[in-house]
């Protein structure tokens, strides 16, 4: 059991390090395309999480599951949104992930996006049909999060696409 745990971990470190090859290698000998570590992250969702853009592109093409949430419920979109990410954000829009996906919380791209002023990953979600009157599990609207973090940008992006 703990020689797998290694290797998973060697995978993952596969992934952070930007080794294209060799996981399209592994990918071709059967690695799971959504595969997940320890913490139960998914491979989508640490190159995601880490802008490793080639990456995700191979493991969406491998069948990666871009609504495979990690136990805390956050969705690869959420992460690349996060980020600021706003390139790994349309690559996901493109391989199904929903413009409007949520993890158990509730919070949207856009909602994260809006909350740390991410302004390039706001206008390509609402650009990409984001809904903005959506509300989290706290009841919380994207402009409301947006506000409450103290974004600059967001807000003003929020209401031009008619968030009151």
């Amino acid at each position: 059991m703990e020689d797998e745990a290694e290797r998973i971990e060697q995978v993952f470190g596969i992934l952070r390090d930007g080794e294209t090859e060799l996981l399209r290698g592994l990918l071709a000998d059967g690695l799971p395309a959504n595969l997940q570590n320890a913490r139960g992250d998914s491979l989508l969702m640490v190159a995601a999480y880490n802008g490793r853009h080639a990456e995700a592109a191979l493991l969406l093409g491998h069948g990666a599951d871009p609504m495979l949430a990690n136990p805390k419920g956050q969705l690869p979109i959420v992460g690349a949104a996060y980020q600021g990410d706003a390139r790994m954000v349309g690559l996901l829009l493109d391989h199904g992930a929903p413009v409007d996906g949520a993890g158990t919380d509730g919070r949207t791209a856009l909602m994260t996006a809006a909350m740390f002023d991410r302004a390039p990953v706001v206008e390509l979600l609402l650009a990409r049909g984001a809904d903005p009157a959506l509300r989290d599990a706290k009841g919380q609207t994207a402009l409301q999060a947006a506000e409450a973090m103290g974004a600059r940008v967001a807000p003003g992006l929020l209401r031009a696409a008619g968030q009151d």
